[in-house]
């Protein structure tokens, strides 16, 4: 209970200790959460830039593939005719499954599309991220408020430690369930 003037008693003290508790609890989850976002963010990253590179390397062999058939069209000269038209159009079909390949989804095109899937979770995992580090930091500063009440005996800060720590534990929340609904950085 809070003596006139808005100091602090001794019996307010318990509560204050309890609150810095609750505080370090929501700190212990966010850290945690935020150290697990950062690293699915990062996997998510290295992933994404594995299928672009792979995309770009399928682009790269539809494209020579291309150019040979139409390169052996071009000079069939001393090759039977229909040696060379086989030979180009097997070149084309290889170039058209590297463009799509619904069987092994390692087309250019399903690749696109799993590399943009693959950067969507990487975004979402962010956008956690940073809700959790700003709840870290405004948890932190609540701690060090709650602890300086005692000592100063001024319960507005105390206050403004608990709604600090409010704050952080809703952008727990918001990370967790609703990381993209909330632009923080």
């Amino acid at each position: 209970m809070a003596a006139a003037h808005g100091h602090i008693d001794h019996h307010t003290d318990k509560r204050i200790a309890l609150l810095i508790s609750v505080l370090a609890l929501v700190l212990a989850f966010s850290e945690t959460l935020g150290n697990a976002t950062q690293t699915s963010a990062l996997s998510a990253n290295i992933e994404a830039t594995n299928l672009w590179s792979f995309y770009q390397a399928k682009a790269a062999r539809q494209a020579i593939l291309n150019t040979a058939a139409e390169l052996l069209e071009a000079q069939a000269g001393g090759v039977p005719a229909e040696a060379a038209r086989k030979q180009a159009e097997k070149w084309r079909q290889t170039a058209a499954r590297y463009q799509s390949d619904a069987a092994t989804r390692e087309g250019r095109a399903e690749l696109g599309e799993r590399a943009k899937q693959v950067e969507a979770r990487r975004d979402r995992a962010l956008a956690a991220y940073h809700n959790y580090e700003i709840a870290s930091a405004a948890v932190q500063i609540a701690v060090v408020l709650a602890s300086a009440s005692i000592i100063t005996e001024t319960m507005a800060l105390a206050w403004i430690a608990g709604a600090l720590g409010l704050a952080g534990a809703a952008l727990c929340v918001i990370g967790f369930w609703f990381p993209t609904a909330v632009h923080m950085l």
